[in-house]
């Protein structure tokens, strides 16, 4: 039997008609149904016809929590094996918490949409910024981000691949980043179509009033070991996950890290459990290990499932 591990998708793999490929399965619908009862929000209907809500943060976050256990659930349907680790990229990283029972379904959903509305609240429409730093190796960015300070706030984010990396900050420090990053040999320097600066140091009072909500939320021991993005480590104790939420509000994900850690832990297979093939793309650049399979339908599973057996 193969070893393998789940990675659970964040904001970015959302889009109208990403649960299509399940063919109105019905533990996809259910999934969907529940969220929407709970939020009060028509997320099915957001993920199958036309519509922008889809990317307003306080809609994405919960709507990619749900497609993320919906996916998980028709696993779950298909067999009893369970992966030897859990990981998400960002938001992904609390669809993990729920996979492992550490946290409810309804609890995480209410979590999320919080997490949405703090972060959008922290920094007002049109003061932060992000851009993706291609093809520069990862001090070089740092450094690039130092430069462009200038008594603003700019910092490297995401550590998303070898040679991809996010920085996050102030509108004009960004921009100034990433014409600095050109002249230091960037192959592209992009701004990314988001309004909130995640992961920076914009974020810590949105961090603060996570931390706060957070107290109120029922955390049990995972039953499936998750890798938090801010640390790179695996938490058992209620009050060290939730620290680990909070500080990753304002914190960068490592998750070239995070992918490197499940490789040496003699894992073959790695499967992203949502939508999109985001994941998967950046597995391969990082792991040459790695086997990496997107679960963007029934069939994706079930060949994945016949793999690892």
């Amino acid at each position: 039997m193969t070893n393998f591990s789940f990675i659970f998708p964040g904001q970015g793999s959302q889009a109208v008609g990403m649960m299509a490929d399940f063919n109105d399965h019905p533990l996809i619908r259910s999934t969907f149904n529940e969220a929407s009862q709970i939020l009060n929000v028509d997320f099915w209907k957001m993920a199958t016809e036309p519509n922008e809500e889809i990317h307003q943060t306080i809609h994405t976050q919960p709507i990619l929590l749900t497609a993320g256990i919906a996916t998980w659930r028709v696993w779950q349907s298909k067999t009893d094996r369970l992966p030897s680790y859990l990981a998400g990229h960002s938001l992904g990283e609390y669809t993990a918490l729920v996979a492992s029972n550490a946290m409810e379904f309804k609890d995480a959903l209410k979590l999320v949409k919080y997490r949405a509305e703090v972060m959008q609240k922290a920094v007002p429409e049109g003061v932060g910024a992000m851009a993706a730093i291609l093809g520069m190796p990862d001090s070089d960015v740092m450094d690039t981000c130092k430069e462009a300070r200038e008594n603003e706030v700019v910092e490297a984010v995401n550590f998303n691949s070898p040679g991809q990396v996010v920085i996050a900050g102030n509108v004009l420090a960004v921009a100034r980043a990433i014409e600095i990053a050109k002249t230091k040999g960037a192959k592209r320097a992009i701004l990314l179509p988001v309004s909130v600066p995640s992961h920076c140091s914009l974020m810590q009072k949105a961090s603060e009033e996570l931390k706060e909500y957070l107290t109120n939320i029922t955390i049990k021991k995972p039953n499936i070991p998750v890798i938090h993005n801010v640390d790179v480590m695996e938490h058992h104790d209620a009050n060290e996950i939730k620290d680990a939420l909070s500080k990753q509000l304002c914190h960068p994900v490592r998750w070239v890290d995070t992918i490197e850690k499940i490789a040496l832990n003699k894992i073959s297979d790695i499967a992203e459990c949502g939508p999109g093939r985001v994941l998967t793309g950046l597995t391969k650049r990082i792991s040459a290990e790695l086997k990496g399979a997107a679960l963007i339908n029934e069939g994706a599973i079930d060949e994945f499932k016949a793999l690892i057996q």
